[in-house]
C-alpha cells in the first residue's frame, strides 16, 4: 500500500527525539550566517543571494537529469532581479527555472494557495506547448514513478488518482494553514512542516511534469514562510549530491503515514544546506578580499579568466586553468596565454599544480 491508500491519510505520525539536535544545530548556523551577511555592504549580499538562486536553479533541474548553462542561469536570474545583463538566453527551461526560483522567494511573504502552486508550475512550464502549465494532471492512466528497462519496468509508487487530485491539493493547503507551532519551538517546527509538505506534496504528484522541482520550491518556500524570515539555502544543492539516498528514503516514506526516518532525513538535508550556505557567504568574502587586493595588477583579459574560475565557486574551477582554456576564454594565442599565467604565479595570484602537458594553474584565494 502507499500512504495515499490508508484511511488515517493525510495523518502522519512521528517522534521528534532524534530531531531535536538538528533543530538546535540549524538554529546556530542560521544564526552564524546572518550574522556573515550583516557584515556585507549591499553588492555582497546581493552577489551571495544571486549565487544561491543560481545553484538551487540548477541543481533543482539536474536531479530530473537537464543540465543548463550555468551563464545562461546567472543572466536570466539576474534580468528577473532588476540587475542588468545583456546576454540575451533562448533556453526555455532556463528562463522558467530562473523566473521560478526568484519567484518562489519574494512569494515567501505571502499565503499558500492553490493558486499560488499553480502559478509557480505555470512559470516553470511556460513555453512547451505539450505540457498543461499550471493545471493539475487529467486522465485515467495511473501517475507512476517507474524504473528499469522497457519489459523489465518497477513501480516505485504510484500517486493518487486524477479525479482526486483538486480535492487532495485543496486538503494540502488547508492542512499548510491550519499546522500550528508554539512560539517556544518555532525552528524544529518549522524543519517539520517543511519535511512533511515536501513528502505530502510529492505524494500527491498534481502535475504531468515538474513536480519534484515544484515541491523543492514549495520546501523553500515553507521553510522562509514558517520563519517569517527569507532562509538563504538550496535544499536542491544538497540533494543532488546523493539522489540516490533522496529517493530512497522518499520511498519508504510514501509506503507508511509513519514518516520519523524521512523528517530525520530530510532535516538534515536543511541542516547541510544551510552549512553549504554559510560556506557561501564566506566564500564571497574571500573573492572581496581577493579582488581588493590584485584588481590593480590585472588587465582586462586576466580579469576575465579570474571571473570565470570564480564563478564555479566554493568548489573550484574544474580540472584548473590551463593555457588551453585560457586561449578559449580570452581568444587570444598561446603565448600571450602562458605569458599571462606566468605573470599570474609571479604575483602570487595563481599556483602552479603538475609539470609539462599536465600543467595546470589554481587560484590562490587567502
Amino acid at each position: 500500500m502507499y500512504n495515499w491508500q490508508y484511511k488515517e491519510w493525510p495523518h502522519f505520525s512521528y517522534s521528534i527525539e532524534e530531531i531535536l539536535p538538528i533543530a538546535v544545530a540549524f538554529a546556530k548556523e542560521m544564526g552564524e550566517l546572518n550574522g556573515l551577511l550583516t557584515g556585507l555592504n549591499a553588492e555582497l549580499k546581493q552577489e551571495a543571494f544571486v549565487e544561491i538562486l543560481i545553484a538551487e536553479a540548477i541543481k533543482t533541474s539536474e536531479i530530473e537529469g537537464e543540465y543548463m548553462s550555468r551563464e545562461d542561469v546567472m543572466s536570466s536570474i539576474k534580468r528577473n532581479l532588476g540587475i542588468k545583463d545583456d546576454v540575451v538566453v533562448h533556453d526555455q527551461r532556463v528562463t522558467g527555472v530562473a523566473k521560478l526560483m526568484t519567484t518562489v522567494r519574494e512569494s515567501a511573504v505571502k499565503e499558500l494557495s492553490v493558486d499560488l502552486i499553480q502559478e509557480w508550475h505555470a512559470i516553470l512550464m511556460a513555453g512547451f506547448p505539450k505540457i498543461n502549465a499550471g493545471v493539475w494532471r487529467t486522465g485515467d492512466e495511473p501517475m507512476q514513478i517507474i524504473s528499469g528497462s522497457y519489459g523489465k519496468e518497477v513501480v516505485h509508487y504510484e500517486a493518487p488518482p486524477s479525479v482526486v487530485v483538486p480535492k487532495e491539493m485543496e486538503q494540502l493547503v488547508h492542512w499548510f494553514k491550519s499546522y500550528e507551532i508554539k512560539e517556544s519551538e518555532y525552528i524544529i517546527g518549522a524543519l517539520i512542516k517543511t519535511a512533511i509538505v515536501h513528502l505530502y506534496f510529492e505524494s500527491i504528484h498534481p502535475f504531468e511534469d515538474g513536480n519534484g522541482r515544484i515541491g523543492r520550491a514549495l520546501a523553500e518556500y515553507t521553510l522562509s514562510n514558517t520563519l517569517q524570515a527569507p532562509v538563504l539555502l538550496s535544499i536542491s544543492k544538497t540533494i543532488e549530491k546523493n539522489k540516490q539516498a533522496y529517493y530512497e528514503n522518499l520511498k519508504i516514506a510514501q509506503a507508511s503515514l509513519d514518516i520519523t526516518g524521512w523528517i530525520g532525513y530530510f532535516t538534515e538535508v536543511i541542516l547541510e544546506s544551510q552549512k553549504e550556505a554559510k560556506e557561501l557567504i564566506e566564500f564571497t568574502v574571500i573573492k572581496a578580499k581577493f579582488f581588493d587586493r590584485n584588481r590593480d595588477l590585472l588587465n582586462e583579459r586576466q580579469m576575465k579568466v579570474i571571473n570565470r574560475m570564480l564563478e564555479q565557486g566554493i568548489e573550484g574551477f574544474v580540472g584548473g586553468m590551463t593555457a588551453k582554456k585560457y586561449m578559449s576564454i580570452t581568444k587570444t594565442s598561446k603565448a600571450t596565454a602562458t605569458r599571462d599565467l606566468q605573470y599570474l604565479q609571479e604575483q602570487g595570484i595563481v599556483e602552479q599544480i603538475g609539470l609539462g602537458r599536465s600543467v595546470r594553474y589554481e587560484l590562490i584565494l587567502r
